[in-house]
């Protein structure tokens, strides 16, 4: 779809405000009521998506053009869906999440690309990573020490995808240890890519850079039905969410699972045992691609249409993603079954306040990044927990960089415990 396309439901969106607050009836506190980061910290309506559905009504009918302010505010997203999970409790003809991201694509190529973001496409494009001044080269080191099957040489039943983030920073290297170590206790035939592997480009897509995430969804789905594996089991929230809802418009039809899901149900079959209790208070917060943008693919193509020129819908029905099926329990499950006690923060589910690294904000607008980082922080706090779990390595790096509080990946909690 071109920015045009989106023009009605532009016009009509009702500026009821939905978008910038969780639900009236999941409110606990107006302190934790909130649900964009964006409009929070900079506090001017065009941040929110009711604000981005205006400025793109006016940009395609041409009364407005992306200065640098206006392109700077398309940026200014981090891509996490809160918006788009609120609009739909009381909507069903309008995709915030979507037109924000085109929103992005348009500015893109009206030619409106900051140097951070030029930095980390022209990273994608020699490198085959987001994380720019890693080597291609190097990308298989830390996985390749895991001691799994090389996927492209062998036969293995799982494939294990880890994920720029966990392939390259070595402060999470304990954690892809722990990953495997766990993986290996439930007896999983898995194996790696190794130098094969390379970056599922979903932080492009969510930068709005569509059409070159495009060209790589379409040459790594090649490349992983190639492997004939029967699951792909990734540790990333935002792979997660790559493979699952966005490969399948590229035809990928091999199961993927997050690995807490693969865990919790090898814990609950009784091939995953943990004999080690930890005795801890935690509180757990639910990644955004991982939670409420995790729902599966669903194939759809029709139109828009109205009854009586009045009602507006879909012919056929269209598939409405509204966060609730996304992976909440698997991780909870698994936090219960390592002894750990769980006390919930005030945000969660669908209606998770996101960590601040999505969008490529940790890169692209740092201040919103801290922002958001620091606001989930004090929710966990709150909560009376101890510990900060979370099942992303990108909201655990979000995380640690803000400090204030012990954050650990989940992976590492459950190891802990075997």
């Amino acid at each position: 779809m071109s920015l045009a396309d989106f023009k009605p439901m532009q016009e009509r969106c009702s500026n009821c405000s939905f978008c910038k607050w969780i639900p009236y009836d999941k409110m606990q506190s107006i302190r934790f009521a909130q649900n964009c980061p964006a409009v929070v910290l900079y506090g001017f309506n065009t941040y929110s998506a009711r604000g981005r559905f205006q400025m793109g009504l006016a940009i395609v009918n041409g009364e407005q053009e992306y200065t640098d302010k206006a392109a700077e505010i398309t940026r200014s997203c981090l891509s996490c869906g809160s918006c788009d999970i609120s609009c739909k409790i009381c909507r069903y003809n309008l995709e915030p999440l979507e037109h924000n991201i085109e929103l992005k694509h348009d500015a893109i190529l009206a030619g409106k690309v900051s140097p951070e973001q030029k930095k980390l496409m022209d990273s994608l494009a020699a490198e085959q990573t987001m994380m720019p001044g890693m080597k291609k080269a190097d990308r298989g080191s830390i996985v390749g020490a895991l001691g799994f099957k090389d996927a492209v040489k062998e036969q293995c039943e799982v494939l294990f995808f880890p994920g720029c983030r966990y392939s390259y920073d070595e402060s999470l290297s304990d954690t892809l240890k722990a990953a495997a170590k766990l993986l290996k206790a439930c007896g999983a035939d898995v194996g790696v890519l190794g130098s094969a592997d390379v970056c599922c480009a979903g932080r492009a897509y969510q930068m709005g850079f569509i059409d070159e995430f495009e060209k790589k969804a379409a040459d790594n789905v090649r490349l992983l039905k190639s492997t004939g594996a029967k699951v792909i089991v990734t540790p990333c929230a935002d792979c997660f969410h790559t493979l699952t809802r966005l490969y399948g418009r590229f035809g990928l039809d091999i199961k993927v699972k997050h690995i807490t899901e693969y865990l919790a149900e090898a814990a609950e079959k009784g091939e995953l045992k943990f004999t080690h209790p930890v005795k801890c208070n935690v509180t757990y917060h639910d990644p955004c691609h991982l939670g409420r943008l995790g729902e599966p693919y669903v194939a759809w193509e029709g139109h828009e249409k109205k009854i009586f020129n009045q009602v507006h819908t879909w012919e056929p029905r269209r598939p409405r993603y509204n966060g609730a099926h996304g992976v909440y329990d698997a991780p909870r499950a698994l936090i219960e079954a390592t002894g750990a006690k769980l006390l919930e923060m005030e945000r969660i589910r669908e209606y998770s306040w996101c960590c601040g690294a999505g969008g490529g904000c940790s890169e692209v607008d740092v201040k919103l990044s801290d922002f958001a980082a620091n606001e989930r922080i004090e929710e966990a706090k709150a909560s009376g927990a101890a510990c900060l779990i979370t099942a992303c390595p990108w909201c655990r790096t979000n995380f640690k960089k803000a400090g204030g509080m012990e954050v650990k990946d989940i992976l590492d909690l459950a190891c802990e415990a075997l």
